[in-house]
């Protein structure tokens, strides 16, 4: 059967965030598309879909996000626009994705992830280590903040979130002394000097999914299974599985400090799994290797044996 291919008369619509780094990945995901099946970018429109996360980030903006709701937030409207049919595929950064899909959607294509560490951004020092006492970190990810905590309980951490440029303006005020950013997002947007340095996962394993694009679409929509086959990451996904299924068993969402990594050598998977206390007090950690075909069950294997460790209460909220 012949593939009915989108038009610039018909063209594929590409639903996503309004964000810089939201735009940059739907151009990234447009610009694979176009060069797979030789059609121009006409072929293709992207559809900027504004979320509940969106509009309350803006209003709430010195608010911790674990107050003003979960993953789903920044996600919803986008699912609903493309279960309607709205749009024909939706793009993602999968370390801001619910583990769990709407009925009749699915992720199944992924682009070749990014540089998955952790960036540390500061005016007047070269690493966190040289912060000194009682010096403040400005972070909204609780994983950071538990893992800035854990290593460092002499710094303070404060509420901090906005684009590049509104982080870089609260550190020239004095907000905070440094700050964290992806380094996957600073390269998708030409920005990679703005990294004071990279951290090392040894140092700060980062979020799941960190660096990834993942291309969300309806289950019963076989032009757009075929099509987005066509750029699927096959090594980004197993990653992704591992570290997806650590994440799921662990019930894992924006008020859960967790961290995790798998990586690929040979036929072999590599996952770092970390979970942390949300005031920074404790922390666990395992790594472990299995074949790569094995990579989910890994995954939940290692999550059931920290849960076990942790005991109950682990990830209650004492600050």
């Amino acid at each position: 059967m012949t593939l009915n291919l989108p038009s610039p008369a018909q063209p594929m619509k590409l639903g996503t965030r309004g964000s810089p780094l939201a735009l940059a990945q739907a151009y990234e995901t447009r610009d694979r598309l176009s060069a797979a099946f030789d059609l121009p970018g006409e072929a293709f429109e992207i559809v900027v879909i504004k979320t509940t996360g969106d509009n309350r980030a803006m209003i709430d903006a010195d608010r911790p996000l674990k107050e003003i709701g979960g993953k789903g937030l920044f996600t919803r409207e986008i699912e609903e626009a493309l279960s309607s049919a709205a749009i024909d595929i939706a793009i993602h950064s999968m370390k801001d994705m619910p583990v769990l899909q709407p009925a009749g959607l699915v992720i199944d294509c992924y682009l070749p992830r990014e540089d998955v560490r952790d960036a540390f951004v500061s005016p007047s020092v070269k690493s966190l280590g040289d912060l000194a006492e009682g010096a403040k970190v400005g972070t909204s990810s609780l994983r950071r903040k538990a893992q800035v905590l854990v290593a460092n309980p002499h710094l303070q951490v404060v509420e901090f979130r906005g684009n590049v440029q509104t982080r870089l303006k609260k550190l020239e005020d004095g907000v905070a002394a440094g700050t964290f950013l992806a380094m996957a997002g600073l390269n998708r947007l030409g920005q990679a000097e703005v990294a004071t340095a990279a951290i090392e996962p040894d140092e700060m394993l980062p979020a799941v999914a960190q660096g990834a694009i993942g291309i969300e679409r309806r289950q019963a929509d076989h032009r757009a299974a075929e099509m987005l086959s066509a750029i699927h990451d096959v090594e980004t996904g197993q990653r992704l599985a591992a570290e997806r299924a650590f994440l799921a068993a662990l019930d894992g969402s924006c008020e859960t400090p967790i961290a995790g990594l798998a990586d690929l050598a040979g036929g072999t998977l590599r996952l770092r799994g970390e979970i942390l206390r949300p005031d920074g007090s404790e922390s666990l950690s395992d790594d472990r290797t299995a074949p790569i075909e094995d990579g989910a069950e890994l995954g939940r294997a290692m999550a059931a044996t920290l849960l076990n460790e942790a005991g109950d209460g682990f990830f209650d909220w004492r600050l």
